[in-house]
């Protein structure tokens, strides 16, 4: 039997990224009960590498919105993994903490996060609906654009 979800990525003609080890001394993901914790992301492009520089100076509000639909694959990605490959186990995404690289005048960290939050709706369908926070700071880890959290409930 093929996965609806991966049969949903293939017919959206998406590659999820490979899942990047915790550069330090935490868990990308965790799980507890039926709830996973899934450790910020960046976005990471096809080609491995990083989407960088602030969102409105360096990339515009667009771009930024694509670096949101990276880092949400990403998500999607440490999901897969935690969940040992099976994401039709996924019953909801619950709560997403998005950071926007910025400076301090920008005000549509929303818009750049809606990039995350309709690819999950695309992948899961209502399953894919969250709450969300997305808010703006004045750096991220390594120059990064886009960093975003995530709780996921399974069965």
């Amino acid at each position: 039997m093929t996965s609806k979800i991966e049969t949903r990525l293939a017919e959206l003609g998406i590659t999820l990224p490979p899942v990047f080890a915790p550069a330090a001394n935490y868990l990308g993901a965790q799980i507890n009960g039926n709830l996973l914790y899934i450790s910020g992301q960046g976005p990471v492009k096809q080609d491995g590498s990083l989407v960088t520089g602030r969102v409105g100076t360096d990339l515009t509000v667009e771009e930024g919105y694509e670096a949101a639909r990276h880092t949400a694959l990403e998500l999607v990605s440490q999901t897969r993994q935690a969940l040992d490959g099976d994401l039709d186990l996924v019953t909801r995404w619950v709560k997403l903490f998005a950071m926007v690289n910025c400076g301090p005048d920008f005000t549509q960290q929303p818009q750049v996060i809606n990039g995350a939050s309709d690819v999950l709706v695309e992948i899961f369908g209502d399953a894919g609906r969250h709450a969300r926070s997305a808010v703006g700071m004045s750096s991220l880890p390594v120059g990064i654009s886009v960093e975003i959290e995530a709780i996921v409930e399974f069965d």
